[in-house]
């Protein structure tokens, strides 16, 4: 029996197969090398990159809740020049895309680390966290602020080279604003979606669990709402979508591509299980021979509502 084809073409970033570990669960690539090989999945997507290293936030920063987990580690990182250095050069001895996620509280120092980026071998494409603060108007988050999401992508577009992800705020109206936002700034590719704002409260103690009070919140809790707004950008925007919130198994990743994505990102079940990815990408290969699919493209955005268009 022939093998279904698992490969994806996102506009200009190609995979072998549609699944990507998450920014923030995957560290830098190497931690999870004593669990599988890193060529079993079509990529992963590092911690967030800053220009200077960041401590992030004290202790607690991570609570787990039903069906998921918060999370405030504050973006602890070892900044970009330490990763190309010291992270980078080992990844390049696997058969895997190596996706840089990027974030700043200026327009200017997302520019500066996708410029260092670009000029790194080794990386295939740029995510950019937009679910940062905005130091210069406020502490606007960029991902809420359409103009400013189009400003940034627009000026990270005109620094890099590489394929440009926009990763995009689900903290948002409508999705379908920002979408069409990091679209016209000159995004090759969306993701979605970044963790909900929620809380956790001791209530023996009637404090916050958390010590910023707040956090993200991510894990199958969110993967309805998640699947929901793959499907509303995939109504506004004609760009690739990978689709990101609960995937645990095969069946969660393929409630995506049927809703419009292209490929997908496994996050908070790599705590779970640190092979969670390979198993998606197994239960994909297993679906499609079960269906006669000879393609997994051939499932993208093939949802029948049952409502007319």
């Amino acid at each position: 029996m022939v093998s279904p084809d698992l490969a994806v073409t996102l506009g200009p970033l190609a995979l072998k197969n549609p699944v990507l570990a998450a920014s923030g669960t995957f560290g830098y690539g190497a931690e999870f090398l004593p669990y599988f090989d890193l060529g079993a999945i079509g990529g992963f997507v590092t911690k967030g990159l800053s220009p200077a290293p960041r401590r992030g936030n004290p202790p607690p920063r991570i609570v787990e809740t039903p069906a998921g987990m918060l999370n405030t580690i504050g973006l602890q990182n070892v900044g970009v020049e330490a990763f190309v250095r010291e992270k980078l050069p080992a990844l390049r001895a696997y058969d895997t895309a190596v996706i840089a996620n990027v974030f700043g509280e200026t327009d200017a120092e997302y520019v500066e680390v996708c410029a260092k980026l670009d000029q790194a071998a080794g990386v295939h494409a740029l995510e950019l966290n937009v679910s940062c603060p905005n130091v210069e108007e406020g502490g606007m988050i960029y991902g809420t602020d359409p103009r400013a999401l189009e400003r940034v992508t627009r000026a990270c577009r005109r620094a890099t080279r590489l394929p440009l992800i926009v990763k995009l705020s689900p903290n948002v109206t409508d999705i379908r604003v920002t979408a069409r936002a990091a679209a016209a700034g000159g995004a090759d590719i969306l993701s979605l979606v970044n963790t909900f704002v929620g809380m956790a409260v001791d209530v023996e103690r009637r404090r916050p669990v958390l010590t910023k009070v707040s956090g993200g919140l991510s894990g199958p809790a969110i993967r309805p709402l998640a699947v929901w707004m793959t499907w509303q950008a995939r109504q506004a925007v004609a760009l690739p979508l990978i689709g990101i919130g609960g995937i645990v198994e095969a069946a969660d990743a393929l409630e995506f591509f049927l809703a419009g994505a292209s490929a997908v990102q496994v996050g908070t079940a790599n705590f779970v299980h640190p092979d969670a990815a390979v198993r998606v990408v197994r239960g994909l290969e297993s679906y499609l021979v079960r269906h006669g699919i000879p393609a997994l493209r051939d499932l993208v955005g093939t949802l029948d509502t049952g409502v007319p268009a």
